[in-house]
């Protein structure tokens, strides 16, 4: 185990927490104009998959458990969860769609991810910050809508809900931030 100081926490990191391993999901800093700047963190414990928030001073110890940050690549999803392979061994790892939450929209065959792995149990996956997919469906160009900071609703090829500059139109490819979903610039391919 090594301590670290709570304001350093990221999504994925683990740590442990009265004996528990927990990940984390969220860590937001807050600095108020008067008192102790906190670091409020969302964790999933887990053994039983309950979710926790808990509060700390930003300077304050927290244990982070030791895990070994793997690259792997995506195979495939079936019955038994999402499938991964080591690019070095071979070795293929079942991850449960608790663990990859949200990130499964971004997912695509043969992306290489970095898996948090504990005791030859993957806690936590980290996805490539961006991702490149087309535009399933937007509105059409209104001529005239020129001002540059103007977005549209669009929706990914993936279901994802997004934002995109007015010039963009359906089957356009463009760069997606998987933090949050939101658009980077068009494609270069």
């Amino acid at each position: 185990m090594v301590k670290i100081i709570a304001s350093s926490l990221r999504k994925g990191n683990v740590v442990e927490v009265d004996g528990k391993l927990y990940v984390v999901l969220t860590a937001q800093n807050f600095h108020p104009g008067k008192g102790t700047p906190v670091t409020q963190v969302d964790m999933r414990r887990i053994v039983d998959g309950v979710k926790v928030s808990e509060r700390w001073r930003t300077t304050e110890q927290v244990e982070r458990a030791f895990v070994e940050d793997r690259p792997f690549q995506f195979l495939y999803e079936d019955g038994e969860g999402f499938h991964f392979m080591n690019p070095e061994t071979y070795d293929q790892v079942a991850v449960d769609a608790e663990t990859v939450g949200d990130m499964k929209a971004y997912l695509q065959e043969g992306m290489s991810c970095i898996l948090s792995i504990h005791e030859g149990v993957a806690l936590a996956i980290e996805l490539p910050r961006h991702v490149t997919l087309e535009i399933a469906e937007t509105e059409p160009v209104v001529k005239g809508q020129t001002a540059s900071s103007s977005y549209k609703p669009a929706i990914l090829s993936n279901g994802v809900r997004t934002l995109v500059p007015p010039h963009i139109t359906a089957g356009t490819r463009v760069v997606i931030m998987t933090e949050d979903g939101s658009y980077v610039e068009r494609a270069k391919d």
